[in-house]
């Protein structure tokens, strides 16, 4: 046992020569809870689900001004890139400064910037797309294990940033973007980014640009994206909107719209323009939350038939702590 603790100490007094002549700052947040979700028309069964996490972060500086940081999930998502059923989810590092900005390693459960902005119109709980299964087609670019950002730092308003990754989910994945909150405008928000996918098979270019606006407890939001496959007239294009209401500093509710076209190619079965809507609810007190949506699609996957028609609707309550 002794020997043990000296082993502990000595290594924990190397890590902090490392960072900082004093301590790093550690921090241990959690959340559990469990939720519902159903889809109509015979698609699946209602399902309970549980939600939990406790996520480990720790924070320093150098002696020569480099922040760095360290993340990592205990969660049912698995204990490396492959393995989804073990303890570990999302982990990561980070190092900057607050003049050149900061770059990330994602190991598992990184976004990249077209995946953080995939849909930023404003929402009390999930997005109008998300039906719970396989269906959620969205344009997102590259997201998941092994990837880098860059996020700079604000300058007037404007963070810059991109991305890099390369692994099992695509041979290599490039993007680049921006978030502009002018300063002469309070409220406004402008987004843009811009993707490439390269396999050995095809190249996939993707774009999307949005716009939010919050005055007094109104957000709307809009966004249009696109996806472009060279060599392919099969290109996808997605168009979305939604409002949301703060109705007290708990409770929110929102309202949206999406049209997500999977092949612009044509209009027939397979390849029809999917139609999402839907209302979200999300009440907070203290430390608990519930949330709640219910959505309608239309022609999911491009589907024309009855099948294709699906209603959904989920609810969800955690407590944080």
């Amino acid at each position: 046992m002794n020997k043990l603790k000296k082993i502990g100490v000595s290594a924990l007094a190397g890590s902090l020569v490392a960072i900082s002549a004093s301590a790093a700052d550690w921090n241990v947040t959690g959340s559990a809870g469990f939720g519902v979700n159903s889809l109509s028309e015979g698609n699946t069964a209602t399902s309970w689900y549980q939600n939990d996490s406790v996520k480990i972060s720790a924070s320093g500086q150098t002696e020569n001004g480099i922040n760095v940081s360290a993340m990592f999930e205990l969660d049912n998502g698995g204990t490396n890139v492959t393995d989804t059923t073990g303890s570990y989810d999302d982990r990561m590092m980070s190092f900057g400064t607050d003049e050149l900005g900061t770059i990330e390693y994602w190991g598992h459960g990184g976004s990249s910037v077209m995946a953080a902005f995939d849909d930023v119109t404003p929402k009390a709980f999930e997005e109008v797309w998300d039906i719970g299964t396989s269906a959620d087609a969205r344009i997102s670019g590259g997201a998941g294990d092994h990837l880098m950002n860059y996020i700079s730092p604000s300058i007037s308003g404007a963070t810059l940033m991109a991305s890099y990754s390369t692994g099992t989910e695509q041979d290599h994945y490039t993007d680049y973007g921006v978030k502009f909150s002018p300063e002469m405008v309070e409220g406004l928000t402008l987004y843009y980014a811009q993707g490439t996918t390269t396999t050995t098979t095809v190249d996939t270019e993707e774009s999307t640009m949005a716009i939010t606006y919050a005055y007094g407890p109104i957000t709307v939001g809009y966004q249009e994206s696109e996806a472009d496959k060279e060599s392919s007239n099969v290109d996808e294009d997605s168009e979305s909107w939604s409002i949301a209401y703060a109705i007290t500093d708990d409770l929110v509710v929102s309202y949206g719209e999406r049209d997500y076209d999977k092949d612009t190619s044509s209009e027939a079965d397979n390849k029809a323009t999917q139609n999402d809507s839907g209302f979200g609810i999300s009440y907070t007190m203290g430390g608990v939350t519930i949330g709640g949506s219910m959505n309608e699609h239309d022609n999911v996957g491009g589907d024309v038939d009855a099948a294709g028609d699906i209603d959904s609707y989920e609810f969800n309550l955690s407590f944080a702590f």
